[in-house]
């Protein structure tokens, strides 16, 4: 009696503890739970800890409450230059409402694939205005503000919340790559065939300059120089003819003497009458 009481006392504890264990549920603090009563959602449980469900008949999906990463596959977008760039775009996310987001969603990956489309279609709609030279300017911020605000609008009927949009790498293909490298390279030499016409002309114009300025300073010194000239011509003359007034003899003597240093010099042959004026000086004078 006493065998069969405590056998059937220790059944009904077995079945109390697995009804127990399957009705018990913990929550992570970095997750939130829904719970399911024949597949559809009853209630959302938010709180970490220890929870309870009806065993057997309900269960328990678990979301994720951390900021999360959506990274669709890498696009091509023709800007409105005609230009082609590959564009990388990323998401960060939350997942704010997991009733919300079962409902629209379903699961994890559609969510991913549906959201990732529309991340996509939204980069090319918007990149798709501005030019490829915009991509280095202030426009890329404006751009992706507008695209953040477009998601976010769009996350809330998931029940997600968008934290942010980024575009993590923009790619030129290898054709677009080699025509702007052959534009910006165009540009470039044309940039300086301008640049060594331009100082051909700034040179041109410094040496007619210089040209000007040189022949106005000869001249300006060839001027002062014949007036000096003249004027130290007429203070010799002057000098010369007081000398000769006060001793004509002596001036003659004086001029014959210069006359003979620049006529005669070493291996100078002269043919003249030994009684030449020229060498008046050189015969002895008669008492």
């Amino acid at each position: 009696m006493n065998k069969s009481f405590l056998a059937i006392f220790g059944a009904i504890l077995i079945v109390l503890g697995v009804v127990a264990y399957s009705g018990l549920f913990t929550v992570h603090q970095t997750q939130q739970a829904l719970v399911l009563q024949f597949g559809s959602p009853v209630r959302l449980v938010r709180a970490p800890g220890l929870d309870f469900k009806i065993p057997f008949v309900q269960n328990v999906e678990y979301y994720d409450r951390r900021i999360l990463d959506l990274d669709p596959p890498v696009q091509e977008v023709i800007l409105s230059d005609q230009k082609r760039i590959n564009v990388d775009a990323f998401a960060r996310y939350r997942i704010v409402d997991a009733l919300e987001f079962r409902k629209r969603a379903g699961t994890d990956a559609n969510f991913r694939q549906v959201f990732g489309n529309r991340l996509n279609a939204n980069i090319r709609a918007e990149i798709g205005k501005i030019h490829l030279a915009d991509m280095l300017t202030q426009k890329r911020a404006e751009v992706m503000d507008v695209i953040t605000k477009q998601m976010k609008a769009q996350a809330a009927e998931f029940g997600t919340e968008v934290v942010d949009v980024r575009i993590g790498r923009t790619d030129l293909p290898d054709e677009t790559a080699q025509s702007v490298y052959n534009r910006m390279r165009s540009d470039r030499v044309a940039y300086s065939s301008q640049l060594r016409a331009e100082g051909e002309e700034q040179k041109l114009k410094i040496q007619a300059l210089a040209d000007r300025e040189r022949t106005i300073i000869i001249a300006e010194a060839q001027r002062q120089s014949e007036i000096l000239r003249g004027q130290g011509e007429g203070e010799r003359n002057r000098i010369l003819g007081n000398a000769f007034g006060q001793d004509p003899e002596f001036f003659d003597f004086y001029r014959s003497m210069e006359a003979y240093g620049e006529a005669l010099g070493e291996g100078t042959t002269m043919v003249l009458s030994p009684d030449s004026e020229f060498f008046r000086y050189f015969g002895t004078k008669k008492k």
